[in-house]
């Protein structure tokens, strides 16, 4: 009897128990699926059944405490092995977010270009330039941190951007990542003493480096003795432009101590810094060793005539000289020093700029003289020196050996009728053949006479691109019978492109003969009378 009661009992509990368990539905099973994709591999604690629960209200031989202990040390395992599921189940979760987070954000890459996008510009791995791009301090922060992901960027140029200013050490802080970078513009950044700073604290991570532009930044000149010292870095550079930097003489100076680790260095240019006048007297010790200089821009400098007499030993050692431009600086002309005869030992030259340099007769006789033994001139500019005006004639065996010039520039010289007679002769007898721009500009001078002839003979400068023969401002004068010259010859001139005629005055035919010239509008012509 008790046995069969029991085992009612029993099938009642059973029963009782498969009611209270709901259905399960299909979707019940896929998300049992799911978790148990998501539950740890090792097997979770089985839970104890409903017939081993119906027992232990019944004693069968174990004391009750003992059995109370048991259970309860069951309770806490099984709601501690729970706790641990729940554990590893939110583990599980945060990891899944992790990496979903992690898929749906951009890769470095995706960012650089977004970026470069949003500036209207076309991604370059390679050559990040952003010229002109009305850069923001927080574009310039954006970049830096986009600086990781470009290991194979090369060139950097963020000049005539304002806001680089003051912004420059959160981009530099990041340059050791782009260690092979061999080009760095910072042109009219508006740098300050603190950006000259922290790039000079950084040049030891580029030691690749062979361009840096700092120009027009004029208020660094006081902290150029910092980065000076830190040239030493970058031993392959080539090319330092500090144009415009507000240097100064112990600015010079300090820049001098830096060339003598600059053996490669093929342009310098510390132009347009007048404070640095007077200082080259003890700033050349180092400037001589540059066997590899190409070009030396020294324009409008200052320099006076104890710069010139140091400048004269100086400049004739540089071997490899090829463009030397000494414009606007007085002294270079008055100076008893022959720094202008000295550069015929400089046969390498390409071009000599010596505009507004007050020459006299003397020392334009020493330069035409020198430029017999510069048989690879292409560039000469001897603008603005009233000297030249009447004596071009000393420079006639010069431009008969220069074959190969293509720049020749005697704007505001003065000139008469008897000079541009003379660039006519030398076009009959086959020189200056390869000449591709003249510049006749503010040589009001020059008669109509003068004009007819020079017309004349122009159809022979069949390479010639650009001529200018504009009048100085605030003056005009009527175009005289030479304008039909002009026309004949200009149609003889297939290449060229750029004719300034400013403050001519041209008769109402005149103009519409100057229009029909240029009817397919494939030349710059300019007049404005």
């Amino acid at each position: 009897m008790f046995a069969d009661s029991l085992k009612d009992d029993i099938q009642s509990c059973q029963d009782k128990q498969e009611e209270d368990i709901p259905k399960s539905s299909p979707f019940d099973f896929v998300i049992k699926q799911f978790q148990g994709k998501r539950s740890s591999p090792g097997k979770r604690k089985e839970q104890p059944s409903a017939i081993k629960k119906f027992f232990r209200g019944f004693d069968f031989g174990k004391s009750e405490g003992k059995d109370r202990r048991e259970i309860e040390e069951t309770e806490i395992n099984n709601s501690g092995a729970d706790d641990e599921s729940e554990k590893q189940d939110l583990s599980v979760e945060d990891g899944l977010s992790h990496l979903i987070s992690e898929a749906e954000s951009p890769s470095g890459e995706q960012r650089f270009n977004q970026f470069m996008q949003k500036l209207g510009k076309k991604p370059n791995s390679k050559n990040l330039d952003l010229n002109n791009c009305a850069l923001s301090a927080a574009d310039v922060t954006e970049l830096a941190s986009l600086l990781p992901f470009l290991p194979e960027l090369e060139e950097i140029s963020l000049s005539w951007n304002g806001c680089v200013g003051g912004t420059l050490k959160a981009l530099t802080v990041h340059l050791h990542h782009v260690n092979l970078l061999r080009v760095l513009r910072l042109n009219n950044c508006r740098l300050t003493a603190e950006d000259v700073t922290s790039l000079a604290e950084i040049l030891n991570v580029i030691p690749n480096l062979e361009v840096l532009d700092l120009s027009i930044n004029k208020h660094i000149g006081c902290s150029m003795k910092v980065i000076a010292q830190d040239l030493k870095n970058v031993p392959g550079l080539k090319e330092l432009n500090l144009h415009m930097c507000g240097l100064k003489q112990d600015s010079l100076q300090g820049l001098d101590t830096a060339l003598q680790h600059l053996a490669e260095l093929r342009k310098l240019d510390i132009s347009c810094n007048k404070e640095i006048g007077g200082g080259f007297k003890d700033s050349t010790a180092h400037l001589a060793s540059l066997k590899n200089l190409e070009v030396l821009d020294l324009h409008q400098c200052c320099v006076t005539e104890e710069d010139v007499t140091v400048l004269s030993q100086v400049i004739p050692l540089l071997s490899s000289l090829q463009e030397l431009n000494l414009s606007s600086n007085k002294s270079v002309g008055v100076s008893s020093d022959p720094l202008l005869g000295r550069l015929r030992f400089l046969p390498k030259l390409k071009s000599v700029a010596i505009s507004n340099c007050g020459l006299g007769e003397e020392s334009f006789s020493s330069l035409a003289e020198a430029a017999l033994h510069l048989p690879e001139l292409e560039i000469l500019d001897l603008s603005w020196n009233k000297c030249v005006g009447g004596n071009l004639k000393l420079l006639l065996g010069a431009l008969k050996l220069a074959t190969e010039i293509q720049v020749l520039r005697l704007s505001s010289c003065n000139l008469v009728a008897e000079d541009l007679a003379l660039l006519t002769l030398l076009t009959e007898d086959g020189h200056l053949a390869r000449l591709q721009k003249l510049d006749l500009s503010y040589n009001n001078s020059i008669s109509d006479e003068g004009w007819v002839v020079f017309c004349q003979g122009l159809a022979v400068f069949k390479e010639l691109s650009e001529l200018d023969v504009s009048l100085r401002p605030l003056s005009c004068r009527d175009c005289g019978p030479w304008f039909s010259e002009l026309l004949a010859a200009l149609t003889k001139l297939p290449a060229l492109t750029e004719l300034g005629m400013q403050r001519w005055v041209l008769s109402e035919s005149q103009r519409k003969r100057l229009e029909s010239f240029n009817q397919d509008n494939t030349r710059n012509i300019r007049f404005d009378c």
